[in-house]
């Protein structure tokens, strides 16, 4: 009996060999299949460039402009200068850029001379006056006895006489009194207007002659943007309208349209417009800017900025055809507001061109279009090769 258990279990085990290769060659086999069918079912096809996101043209309101070019400059520039001759400049309390009030002192000049000259006309007033007194006196008693005869016509006359002279004489050192008063006065400059000193040219020390320019003083430091407009233009602009304006190097800033020219420059056909600008740390009388007069709004067709490529002198869009290859078209730009632009040609409605990454293509190229994140349908799960295994071996037994 123990001779015959051995080849049993031998029998037993080689038999559980044969039906575990059994069991795996079915697996293997019912693999197979599979990978071979969804070879089959993916064509093989070339290789994408880039992934992008593509756009139609879309409807958006764009406001119509009147482009201009022209320099801010002070909107009234005031020349403030000595009226006093000779005088030493002894004192200079401003410098370029100051705010100044009216009637701030700004420079002093040396009023020794000037003073010691009021004083003399001051005393030839007191004498002037002293001698109208006596004149005035005689001619009172003349008066007083031209009807008795005691004086004669001719003594009477000349009391008279000499009274109007002695009130002449005084009014004559008053006046030569008042001038010497202007003259102190006028060795201190002061500032005409508020506002801000635009140019100095005073110099502590110089004696200079009367009319000589000092300082340049920009009125109420209000600014003003002067432009040349077309002819065929300036029918649509009105006093009041916005007008955004751009100076070289600084930030845009909103003026008013304040006037325009009454005249056109027969060499240009261009007018004149006057913005009154709001005060600002950008713009300086001087500057050169750019702007643009809001005149109403129309509806156009547009697209993002990015989709439109610049080459060679002109307007591309990398349209995506039905293959998704791309095809390079040149199109005619319009109007830009924000980040869209205007497209008057070069596409119909229902183009789709590419968004981003434009610049990197070339025309022809394949591309996967990006239609945003959906839901991929899951497979249905087919059984593991261990459940396979379990599938056969219970079958088996069975």
């Amino acid at each position: 009996e123990l001779k015959m258990k051995v080849p049993d279990k031998l029998l037993l085990a080689a038999m559980g060999i044969a039906v575990a290769a059994a069991a795996i060659t079915i697996v293997l086999a019912w693999e197979v299949p599979d990978a071979n069918a969804q070879e089959a079912k993916t064509p093989v096809a070339g290789q994408a460039s880039l992934t992008v996101t593509v756009a139609s043209l879309q409807p958006a309101t764009f406001p119509i402009r009147v482009s201009a070019n022209g320099n801010i400059m002070a909107w009234q520039e005031a020349s403030i200068g000595t009226e006093a001759n000779g005088l030493r400049l002894t004192d200079v309390k401003v410098n370029v850029g100051d705010t100044v009030r009216r009637g701030q002192s700004l420079a002093i000049f040396a009023a020794d001379t000037v003073e010691a000259e009021l004083a003399q006309t001051r005393a030839a007033v007191a004498e002037a006056d002293v001698a109208l007194a006596e004149a005035a006196a005689n001619a009172e008693r003349a008066r007083l006895l031209q009807e008795s005869g005691a004086l004669s016509a001719q003594q009477i006359h000349q009391y008279l006489s000499a009274e109007r002279t002695a009130r002449a004489r005084l009014d004559a050192a008053r006046a030569v009194e008042k001038t010497q008063r202007l003259r102190v006065a006028q060795t201190r400059i002061a500032a005409p207007d508020d506002g801000v000193i635009s140019a100095r040219a005073a110099t502590v020390g110089a004696v200079l002659p009367a009319g000589q320019e000092l300082f340049r003083l920009i009125r109420g430091g209000r600014l003003e943007w002067r432009a040349e407009v077309a002819a065929t233009d300036l029918a649509r602009l009105k006093p009041g309208q916005k007008v955004r304006i751009t100076p070289n190097g600084g930030d845009a800033i909103e003026g008013r349209l304040r006037m325009l020219a009454p005249v056109i420059d027969i060499q240009t056909r261009n007018g004149m417009v006057y913005v009154d600008l709001p005060p600002s740390d950008t713009a300086r009388a001087g500057m050169f800017a750019r702007g643009e007069f809001e005149i109403g709004a129309s509806e156009v067709m547009t697209l993002p900025q990015s989709a439109v490529q610049l080459r060679e002198g002109f307007s591309y869009v990398m349209r995506v055809g039905p293959d998704s290859r791309v095809i390079q078209t040149k199109v005619t730009p319009g109007r830009r507001s924000g980040d869209r632009v205007q497209i008057t040609s070069g596409l119909d409605k229902d183009d789709r061109v590419v968004v981003s990454g434009a610049a990197f293509l070339g025309d022809g190229d394949l591309v996967l279009v990006a239609d945003g994140p959906k839901k991929a349908a899951r497979p249905a799960a087919s059984p593991s090769a261990s459940q396979r295994l379990t599938l056969i071996s219970s079958g088996g037994t069975r």
